[in-house]
């Protein structure tokens, strides 16, 4: 049977001296955390956090009583040196990020670097994942999956970076802001093609919702909605066979053409290059989708 009691105990610090936690921290819902979290929470002789406002939350809920000092991406540096030091005096340090596991699109890659440097002992301490949890529910492969994180903010470097990896065969995952997300959706579609894609947002929460289809199907009911809210994981299925068979750039085709704001070489030079497909068939098939749609 489970002993609630466990949460209350704090360890014997004299059992962990020098050694840097990297601590997983609830994505949304405050009970998704381990209780060795907990307990090496409250063991640590600091705790070092890149939001100490949401830490202090999570602390008020679990009684850990613990110092806090910010540790965020503006004073990674001065502060990766302050923690180092503190470490080789013989402190135990716990890291966490404002939520799930430090380092993923979050600031501590720079104190573990320096820790493995200093021989200090990087102890991680598993939990919550927006990754790993919008993953399991998606009904994308799981098989092989490639994180992106953040897209560059600049249109041209986005662009750029998409596609660098339309070519991957594994199911990609990004995390987008809410106010970014629809215009990402679109370059998206636009430059790897209309691909089966999950949108997981407010995971772990009241709101939590997952959104299923066709990219330009998940933009197109986000495109019903007044604003978009709360966190984003979008899954993107891999390139297989289907996202270069004959459908798929046809309809592609349909979408562009309609649109008139390219010329035909344009066009075609574009699809051919995104499906890797011979200019002349995607020609014949735009004339035939012109006359079709008098265009």
């Amino acid at each position: 049977m489970y002993n609630s009691k466990i949460i209350n105990m704090r360890p014997d610090k004299k059992n962990s001296e020098n050694i840097l936690y990297i601590v997983a921290t609830p994505i949304g819902d405050i009970e998704d955390i381990t209780v060795r979290a907990i307990n090496i929470l409250k063991q640590a002789n600091l705790v070092a956090a890149e939001d100490t406002r949401r830490a202090s939350a999570l602390f008020s809920h679990y009684n850990i009583t613990t110092p806090l000092i910010s540790y965020y991406e503006q004073n990674e540096d001065k502060r990766s040196d302050l923690l180092i030091k503190k470490l080789k005096a013989g402190d135990s340090i716990a890291l966490i990020s404002d939520a799930g596991v430090p380092l993923i699109s979050d600031p501590g890659y720079r104190l573990v670097k320096k820790a493995i440097e200093n021989n200090i002992k990087i102890v991680p301490i598993p939990g919550a994942s927006a990754i790993t949890a919008s993953l399991s529910a998606a009904g994308l492969p799981t098989d092989s999956f490639f994180f992106k994180g953040f897209m560059p903010k600049k249109k041209q470097k986005r662009i750029e970076a998409i596609k660098e990896i339309k070519e991957y065969k594994a199911t990609l995952i990004f995390f987008e802001s809410p106010m970014r997300i629809k215009n990402f959706i679109k370059e998206l579609s636009e430059v790897i093609g209309d691909r089966e894609a999950v949108l997981a947002r407010e995971i772990t929460k009241n709101y939590e919702e997952f959104i299923r289809g066709k990219l330009s199907d998940i933009l197109n009911k986000l495109n019903l909605r007044n604003s978009v809210k709360g966190e984003c994981t979008l899954l993107v299925a891999g390139k297989t066979e289907e996202y270069i068979s004959e459908n798929s750039f046809v309809k592609e085709l349909e979408r562009l053409l309609s649109k008139k704001d390219k010329r035909l070489s344009e066009i075609v030079k574009d699809i051919a290059d995104r499906y890797n497909i011979s200019k002349k068939i995607i020609y014949d098939n735009a004339v035939k989708i012109k006359k079709n749609l008098n265009l």
